[in-house]
């Protein structure tokens, strides 16, 4: 993971606002989210029982290793975002396994209960 994506994944935790280059966290204290920008458009909200994923209207590397960074922080185990034939997918956890479908923008995952969880 990037530094700046380090970064950018603790101002998350801390609900904290936070820029560095391209990237930027803006932390929402009403809805109790942060969102993310990369280049001024809006490409997650992160709450403590979900994740809303956006491309920002480009899926490009940045964008798509940005997500990724969140999901592997904030996601479920084993969560990321890949491209094959310029389309891109999602492997997500359903709570007993992993599975793929393709990537909508403005989707939304919710937490799984701890029980389903893998065991760290």
């Amino acid at each position: 993971m990037r530094k700046i994506e380090t970064s950018m994944n603790q101002a998350i935790l801390n609900n904290e606002n936070w820029q560095c280059a391209n990237t930027s966290v803006i932390f929402d204290s009403e809805t109790q989210e942060s969102k993310v920008y990369l280049y001024g458009n809006h490409i997650a909200d992160v709450a403590d029982d979900y994740i809303r994923l956006f491309d920002g209207g480009y899926q490009s590397a940045t964008t798509k290793s940005r997500l990724n960074a969140i999901l592997q922080e904030h996601g479920a185990p084993g969560e990321y975002i890949f491209q094959k034939d310029f389309e891109w997918f999602i492997c997500l956890w359903n709570g007993s396994e992993h599975f793929i479908t393709e990537f909508r923008n403005s989707m939304k995952l919710g937490a799984l209960p701890s029980s389903l969880c893998l065991a760290g």
